[in-house]
């Protein structure tokens, strides 16, 4: 803990850097010299446009994105996105390949399906509750375009590398690891990502989306829908979400200019995870419940002898300040989110204490 900050492992709403959140503070009654918040500047004003462009430019750097791509900032989540993406890539008369790596995968499958488009579940790793990414998948080369999902916060996998769909374009629901590391941005089509898990607070989602499928958006569809709206009103169709861009902005401006870019980013959170996941492999008491070569560097999921055990953990870790530890609803156990903006010392902090645990419990 430090000053009157707990250690947060929460999965969403989750933590940002402290640097970010002291420059909201100081500038957040007078913005820019506006004199008024960020929260009260119009959107169509010159300082909101200067955020929103500096917010696209930074994303555009850190990715390596070209001009065939676009920046967007949405509203609706990335549970909007599930419906979103068939409506505007996934002609009638194609079919779409979608793999199936939990909780968020299959929720945007539903949603496809309820629009009565053709999906194709080309792999999934349900029979063994989602605790691996499937290999050697045969991807249709006709598919219209393959989704994934590029770490599972519930279940706690993550695509170490992303798959070869013979030139099919990928959409990902990045929704938790986007900014996390380098990708190679040619394989994909459209990535999208709520922002509360690694890049900002809640009420805004990023999506980054190439000229080509952009093209493939059908006129018949609500305009708020359509991707083309968005992009051609730079994310200004409708009032967007200000507060949540301008965060957005500054943990761009945190990465490229105080971490040094996404290849150092990297770097931190494979060291991270490393400290966790060593740690409990050799417990003998605290288990990953995700397979070795399929665990996440954003979420750890983990599971004590005993559900007793279990809940006396979490009662113990919030008493030491140590917050947001409990399993998501759907499957129970532990959870210790390590985001971006969680530092080598809450991740070393919280192993200190779960040795602590194990040996009075253990």
């Amino acid at each position: 803990m430090t000053g009157n900050r707990i250690y947060n492992f929460n999965a969403g709403p989750a933590s940002l850097p402290l640097g970010v959140l002291a420059q909201i503070q100081n500038s957040f009654l007078n913005f820019n010299d506006s004199g008024m918040s960020i929260t009260e500047v119009s959107h169509r004003s010159k300082w909101f446009e200067e955020v929103l462009n500096d917010a696209i430019a930074r994303t555009k750097r850190l990715l390596n994105l070209d001009d065939s791509y676009h920046v967007l900032f949405l509203q609706g989540g990335a549970s909007l996105q599930f419906a979103m993406v068939p409506m505007n890539l996934l002609p009638d008369d194609r079919e779409a390949d979608y793999v199936n790596t939990g909780t968020w995968a299959t929720k945007a499958i539903k949603e496809a399906q309820l629009l009565g488009k053709k999906v194709n579940v080309a792999a999934s790793s349900e029979d063994r509750n989602f605790a691996y990414i499937p290999k050697n998948i045969a991807f249709n080369p006709k598919a219209a375009y393959v989704h994934i999902t590029s770490n599972n916060t519930i279940k706690g996998t993550q695509w170490a590398s992303f798959p070869d769909t013979n030139g099919v374009p990928i959409v990902a629901d990045m929704s938790s690891d986007i900014m996390s590391r380098p990708i190679d941005v040619k394989k994909f089509g459209l990535i999208y990502a709520g922002a509360q898990k690694n890049i900002g607070p809640a009420g805004v989602c990023m999506v980054i989306i190439r000229d080509d499928l952009l093209k493939l958006t059908p006129k018949n569809i609500p305009t708020m829908l359509k991707y083309t709206i968005h992009a051609e009103g730079n994310s200004m169709y409708n009032t967007p979400p200000c507060f949540g861009i301008y965060t957005i902005q500054l943990v761009m401006k945190w990465l490229e200019e105080s971490v040094g870019g996404l290849a150092n980013m990297e770097k931190i959170n494979q060291k991270k995870g490393k400290i966790l996941y060593d740690f409990m492999d050799k417990s003998g008491f605290y288990k990953p419940t995700a397979d070795a070569d399929s665990r996440s560097l954003m979420n750890v999921t983990f599971r004590l002898p005993t559900e007793e055990l279990e809940k006396e953990f979490i009662k113990q870790a919030t008493a030491n300040d140590f917050g947001g530890l409990k399993g998501h609803r759907s499957v129970g156990g532990c959870r210790a989110s390590i985001y971006n903006a969680t530092n080598v010392e809450a991740v070393s902090a919280l192993v200190d204490f779960m040795r602590i645990f194990q040996q009075k419990n253990g």
